[in-house]
């Protein structure tokens, strides 16, 4: 909560704030092997869905369409778990009968999973 204190904050009045610089200054400031990650996955969610808004979200790496956070990418450290986690809100379009999953366990990136990250992204936005 604090650290979403500090976002609102920083958007001023405006409401609005350099959503680019503050997700690569966060990037950049995650521990590593989960830096790579983040810097990764900013690459493949910028190609696969241009329209998605790079932010800061409670302190974690997010992308929002019209303002509404739709992934976001949670280092390890953050928690203190032993994985990182690439998630969904409900705003990302998945809904198919009554079970669908919302977050990814992520530890590694190899081509497989970049391609389905690609594609679950592009979904999210359809």
């Amino acid at each position: 909560m604090k650290e979403r204190a500090q976002e609102l904050k920083a958007a001023g009045r405006t409401g609005k704030v350099n959503g680019e610089s503050a997700v690569l200054a966060n990037i950049a400031a995650t521990p590593e092997p989960n830096r790579a990650l983040g810097e990764r996955l900013h690459a493949i969610i910028k190609a696969s869905a241009p329209a998605l808004s790079p932010k800061l979200w409670y302190g974690m790496t997010a992308y929002a369409k019209d303002g509404m956070v739709v992934c976001f990418f949670q280092s390890a450290a953050k928690f203190k778990t032993r994985y990182a986690t690439f998630g969904f809100q409900h705003e990302a379009n998945f809904d198919e009968g009554t079970l669908w999953p919302t977050a990814f366990a992520l530890t590694a990136l190899t081509a497989a999973e970049e391609a389905r990250i690609s594609a679950l992204v592009k979904k999210a936005v359809s």
